[in-house]
Order: C-alpha cells, then structure tokens, then sequence
C-alpha cells in the first residue's frame, strides 16, 4: 500500500510540473505575439509610444513532422498538413512554402497545405530540413500570416552495416602468455542514427579462432583464451582470427561486418640449446699449429634470434690444456681449435668434455627438471707426422769477444729427429743471413765457429739460422735462429771530438783559458769512457800554452805567457795527446790551432793574419752585393743586344719577283776549266757520296711548300762521265721545276773557264757585245729561259727596225 501511494504521489507531481511548464511557454508566445502586434499598432497610430497588449490565438496548427528515410514506395510521401486558422475554405488562401529543399525534394498543395516529399531521402546524408511556411491572399498577394520556420526530421531505419576501421590487422602476442592477456583492440563504426533505436548498437564476437582467444562484446579486446603451457610458438606460430560486429546489439536480424585478425606468436627463451649427439671422433695432424681449426660440433635451439645465441666452452678432459672452442656467430656452431703444439710421440688421442649454453637468460618456468645446459664428450686422434728436426732450443743467443782468432767455437746448437726413427742431423748455415761468411757450423756436431776476422765497431749483433737436415731427407729441414753477441776489446784510440780552431789575443794574460776540448772513442767499455789529456812531451810549444785535464772527459788550453806578436808568429800548432782507461791502453795526438789575433779591451777579435781572416771572416755583405750588381747589369746588356738584334732586317737579294731586268749575281768565283786546279776542288764532284741530299736554291727565299725533295740519283763513280752526268741531271731537275721563278740565275758548277770547251756561260765575261749576240736560242732551254727571251728576243727586233 504504501509503495502504491509513493507511485500515485510521484506522478501526481510530474503532471503538475508538466501543466506548469506549458502554461509558461503559451504565456511566453502570447506576450511575443502581442509585442509583434503592439510594434504595428504604434505604427498605424502614428508612433504615439503606447504599448497595448492583447491576445492572439496561434496562427498554425499542425504536430511535429517526421519522415522515414529510405522510402520505396512509389507515390509522393506524405508528410502532414498545414492548416492556417484564416482558411476559411474558399480558396481565397495559398499556402507558399521554403527553405532546404523547398519545390525540389519538398512540395506543398497550395490550395489545403499538404506536405509531401518527392525523393527517397537518406538520414545519413542529412538528418533534418529546415523549411518556412507562410499564407499569402490569392488575389492581393499579401501575406496574411508571418513566416514560420518548422523542422523535417528523418527517422533512421537499419540500413547500414557496422565498417571495422582496418580489413585486416596484424599484431603479435609473445608466447607463453597468460591466459587473458590483451592481443589487440579491434573498432568498427555505424552510420546510422545512435540515438534512435538499437541500429548503432553494436556487438563483437569472434567466428574464428577458437579456442586459443576471445573477444569482449562490448569493447572489442582480444585476449587469449588459453594458459601458458597451450600457447607454444614452437608448436604453432601463426593464427588467424575472424572478428564479427553486429547492430541492433546482436540482436536477430541486425547486419554484421568482419574483419580479419592476422596474430603471432612471438619467440621468448623457453628452450636451451642440445646437442644432436652425445659423442663426436676427429682426428688430426700432429703437425698442425696452434688456433688450426680441428672440427665442428652444433647444438639446437628451437628459439629464434637472440634466444638461440649460445656459447661453446671446453670444462673438463685430458685435452683441457691442449684445445680450445670458439663459436661461430653466423651459425651457432662451436669450433674445436689447437690450442698448444701436438707431438704424437707423447700424447697420441685426447678427450674433452664441452659444454653448450645460451647467452640470454633462459625462462625456466617451463623447463621443470630439465637441465638448462648441455654437454657432449669430443674425442680426439692425433695422427703421426714425419716431421723434421726440432732444435732444443728456440733460440740460441752466443757470445765472442771481437778479436777472437779465427777457428774460435762460439757456441753449438742440437737438433734432433722428433720421429722415432731417430734419424741423425746434418747442420749447416743459411748464406742469406751471413753473407760475409764471418761464421760457419761443424755439419755434424752444432759447434758454430768464425772464419773471418770480426769487428764489433762495424757491428755488434750477427743474427744467423742454422739449418738442419735430416741425413737420410734431406727434404726434412728446419731452421734455428743464432744471436751473436760481439763483446767489446780496447782496440780504437780515442780522439778529437770534432776539429778545434780558436785564435789568442796578442795583449792576454798567463793561464787564460782560450779552448775546451772533448774526446770520442769507437770503444764501449762496460765501465763507460775514461780520457786524460796532456800535452806532447816535446816541442817549442809547451812554453805557450799547457793543457789542463777537467776529469770529465773535456780538457781547457791554457795560455802560458801575457802577450804573443802577430807578425813574429801567427799560427800555433798545439798537440794534446788523449788517452783512455781501458786495458790494453790507447792514445792518440790531435792537434789545436791557435791564431794569433789583435783584440780590443774586452778581449773581442779584431784581426788576425789574412788566411785566418779569409777563412773565418769570407767576403763581406758590401763585396757580395757589388758582384750581385754587376751580374745583374751584365745580364741586361745582353737582353738588349739579342732584342737590337732581332729587330735588325737583312736585305733581301731580290726585292720584286716582277723586277728581273738588272739582277746581276755577281759570284767573283769563275774556275779556269779543266785546266785549273786551283780555283776549285774537282774531287768534290768525282765523289758524289759526299754530295748532299737536296740543296735548295740562293737566289730565292726558300718554303717548304715551293721546293719538293729534288729526285736524287746515284752516280757511278767514274772520271770526267760522272761529272758531266751530275751537271746535267741538275740542270734537268730545274728545268722540271715548275715551281721556281724565271730568274737568270747562275750557278757555278767548277767546269766552265777559258781552258773548258763550253767557254764561260757568263755575260759579263763575253767577249763580243750584246748586239752580236742572238737570243734566239733561248726559246729552247725550257719554260725559265722563255721570259728572258721575249725580253732580248723583243730588244733585237727593236733593233733591226
């Protein structure tokens, strides 16, 4: 009873509330409408600033409009009616309508104020149209209502299915996960209306991909649906899983969408690597060298990448010592490797104990009892070698004194066959590394010898190798290294550390020390270099200076006496004999010059005699500078005579190649024939080897382009025929020169005079004048006679008229 009178009071109070609200809204649009009426009273009054209220009815009645979208059917969609209070039925009224899609998607009946839609409309493109309705008179056309605005909404049926926002996903989940554990979040979209009806609803579900996940309905997480001991990448790898959405929250009847969900397995480190087998057999080389590799084992791992990284070590077996393991990074296999020389004859097989393991840290939730390492055993032949001998030692390092005679034994070396036929050993040395042959070996003892004199001062160390063969192979050989040490005898005296010079003022005083002196010695004794200096025991000299011994090995020249005269003598020779500590003792003299010299009062030198100044002093800077002067002037000089030179021009022997009248060559040379012996050497032309190749012409200015190579012809040597044959195949060549000027040029062949048959070939040596001459035969000599020709043939016409 009394839950039925709190029902009964709460709706009496919402009723209430109800009735109130809506009286305030119709007061509200009541006081509106008489504000808009009162405005237009106050205009038709004239302004008179009086506000009347009064009360309208409403102008418009109708309900609010809803239309379905997506309608099919085939008529006008009909959305309800308009109806003014004024519409008396007499159709004196029409209804006018506006706004979105107004005449277009929107129609009214203008006589009774229906409302239709023309178009099937989709809410997903728009939800709602905002349209204006207004009455205006037929006749007048004016407005007997204002303008409202109203709101079409459309209301949203199923006709979208859910959109995933990705086809097709794909993601990774390590294995071994819990059960639960969040793979991904999938998402899909609605476009129809969430806030009308269960259309956006959406529900997730999983069609594939059982039993290993699930997906919550709500949210769209995939988790998976199985324990750690179930998802094992190493039995599967890869799933796919199907997701579903679905409207109308899942409800029969709803439109679904999918999607695809692509999931991995990722690798962790649950597995430890194991060897295939538990024993492995190699054998090898007693020869082998260290860090050789031996064999290969290999371990798996069924994990991936970093989780299969494993790492190889030797921890137990007699061969602990003997061989090492490293492993191969590319492909995870553990190399057996020599660790220290083999010998067959004392170790012939090896076992080693190697252990395997990962280098990341291993998840042992799974592994229960299991070990997380591995072991194998690697047992290891050695393989007997017919090796060559092996010396006792590595090295040899000897000792010998540099003045040992020769024959002296310096040391001996041994080898021996490591095999057990225990062959014997020859010795011998390799020339290439004495190649003075200071040393050699006793071929069957070792004893190393010298053969030649030695001398540790060229040099103190000797490196050498014997060599040993073995008797019976010689192909079995070996090398030792030597080091010979030669030790050091006082054999070299000590002297000068370099040359001394220094000069002495003529005003001095007694006992001025004027030099310091130091000694040198090829020697290294093992006690370090002892020297004493003194002055030669005999001489005019020791009145002059003395010598003073430091104790350090340096000695000071002393002056004796307070003044010197340069002009009496100006150069002394001083000796000082140094001698060393070392047994047998060593000496030797050097010699100081000392220089008589004129100084000022602070004992600075002025001058000294002139072959002392010479070869201190040398040319001054004025000197040098006067010489460089007078090169530079020299140079100049002969720059400007090579330029006057050059500018110079030679006068050409012909100045016009038109201008042929008066050229006279003039060769003040003419031989007297055959007779004459003097004037010119036959022996020349008899000899035609010594002719050379092509001689060009002098009368003209010679070009390569004018004078092809004149033909050469070899002429027999013979008397007076050889010479007639070479004048006339000279003449013949110029004569076929086409490219030579007609010059009357005369050439000097030594064959023409007044003792030769031909006489004189020269106009100025004729004996008869021009006028008795006939120049007729001109004509006939060729194509360069033709203009001299026409030139006297021309004269003697003039003549004869």
């Amino acid at each position: 009873v009394s839950t039925m009178r709190t029902c009964l009071l709460v709706m009496l109070w919402a009723s209430l509330s109800l009735y109130v609200d809506n009286m305030s809204i119709t007061r509200r649009i009541v006081v509106e409408m008489g504000e808009m009426e009162g405005e237009k009273e106050e205009d038709r009054d004239g302004g008179k600033g009086e506000k009347l209220l009064k009360r309208f009815k409403r102008g418009w009645m109708w309900n609010q409009f809803f239309l379905q979208e997506e309608y099919t059917g085939s008529d006008k969609q009909y959305i309800g009616k308009l109806q003014s209070d004024m519409d008396r039925g007499d159709g004196t009224l029409k209804y006018i309508l506006s706004g979105d899609g107004a005449g277009d998607i929107f129609t009214i009946d203008e006589n009774n104020g229906d409302l239709h839609a023309n178009k099937r409309l989709d809410r997903e493109d728009k939800a709602f149209y905002t349209l204006r309705a207004t009455v205006v008179n037929k006749n007048t056309g004016i407005k007997l209502e204002p303008e409202t605005e109203f709101i079409v909404k459309l209301h949203d049926i199923n006709d979208n299915e859910p959109i995933f926002t990705k086809e097709l996903y794909t993601v990774s989940v390590p294995e071994r996960s819990n059960m639960g554990t969040s793979v991904t979040q999938v998402t899909a979209t609605d476009a129809d209306d969430s806030m009308y009806g269960n259309s956006a609803k959406l529900r997730y579900s999983i069609s594939q991909g059982h039993p290993y996940f699930s997906v919550e309905p709500d949210t769209g997480i995939i988790r998976t649906a199985l324990g750690p001991g179930e998802m094992d990448r190493e039995k599967r790898e890869h799933y796919q899983v199907v997701i579903e959405a679905k409207d109308m929250a899942g409800q029969r009847g709803g439109l679904t969408g999918t999607t695809t969900v692509n999931i991995t397995l990722t690798d962790v480190n649950d597995n430890p690597p194991r060897f295939s087998q538990s024993i492995y057999q190699f054998s090898v080389p007693e020869s082998m060298k260290a860090g050789t590799p031996v064999g290969r084992i290999k371990a798996v791992d069924k994990d991936l990448g970093k989780n299969a990284e494993m790492f190889y070590n030797v921890v137990g077996g007699d061969g602990l010592d003997m061989f090492d393991v490293i492993t191969d990074k590319d492909s995870q296999e553990g190399i057996i490797t020599v660790g220290k020389p083999l010998d067959y004859e004392k170790t012939r097989s090896y076992t080693l104990e190697i252990q395997v393991q990962n280098t990341q840290t291993l998840d042992t939730r799974f592994l229960g009892y299991l070990p997380t390492k591995d072991m194998a055993t690697v047992r290891i032949g050695i393989e007997d070698v017919d090796e060559p001998p092996l010396f006792e030692r590595a090295s040899y390092m000897m000792e010998v004194k540099e003045d040992a005679a020769v024959g002296t034994a310096v040391g001996s070396v041994r080898a021996m066959d490591p095999d057990g036929y225990n062959s014997p050993v020859r010795y011998s040395i390799d020339r290439r590394t004495d190649l003075d042959r200071l040393f050699n070996v006793h071929s069957g003892n070792g004893s190393v010898f010298i053969t030649r004199p030695l001398d540790r001062e060229e040099a103190a160390w000797h490196n050498i190798s014997v060599i040993a063969t073995e008797f019976n192979k010689p192909l079995q050989t070996s090398r030792g290294p030597v080091y010979i040490r030669l030790l050091d005898v006082n054999d070299n005296a000590p002297t000068f550390a370099s040359f001394y010079e220094t000069f002495v003022c003529e005003k001095t005083k007694a006992g001025q020390k004027i030099q310091t002196v130091s000694a040198v010695d090829a020697d290294d004794p093992a006690g370090g270099h002892k020297f004493f200096f003194s002055l030669a025991t005999e001489g005019a000299y020791r009145g002059n200076f003395t010598v003073r011994d430091n104790g350090d090995n340096t000695a000071g020249v002393l002056t004796r006496r307070s003044s010197y005269s340069r002009l009496h003598k100006s150069v002394y020779l001083v000796p000082v004999v140094i001698t060393d500590g070392d047994f047998p003792m060593q000496s030797s003299t050097g010699t100081l010059t000392v220089r008589v010299c004129t100084c000022d009062r602070e004992g600075n030198m002025e001058l000294c005699n002139a072959e002392a100044q010479t070869s201190s002093a040398g040319l001054s800077t004025g000197a040098l500078v006067a010489i460089l002067l007078c090169v530079i002037i020299l140079l100049m000089i002969i720059v400007l005579f090579a330029a006057l030179k050059k500018q110079k021009k030679k006068e050409p022997l012909i100045i016009s190649k038109e201008d042929v009248r008066d050229n006279v060559v003039s060769y003040n040379d003419e031989g007297g024939g055959e007779e004459d012996t003097q004037a010119f050497d036959i022996g020349a032309l008899r000899n035609p080897e010594a002719i050379e190749e092509s001689k060009q012409r002098r009368d003209i200015i010679p070009s390569d382009t004018l004078y092809p190579p004149l033909r050469q012809t070899v002429i027999p040597s013979r008397d007076n025929a050889d010479v007639r044959d070479f004048i006339n195949q000279r003449v013949q060549d110029n004569d076929n020169n086409p490219t030579a000027p007609p010059y009357d040029s005369l050439a000097t062949y030594a064959y023409e005079g007044t003792g030769s048959v031909a006489e004189s070939l020269s106009s100025l040596g004729s004996a008869s004048s021009e006028g008795d001459q006939d120049y007729n035969y001109l004509s006939d000599w060729g194509p360069r006679f033709r203009k001299l020709a026409d030139m006297y043939g021309a004269e003697d016409s003039d003549c004869d008229s």
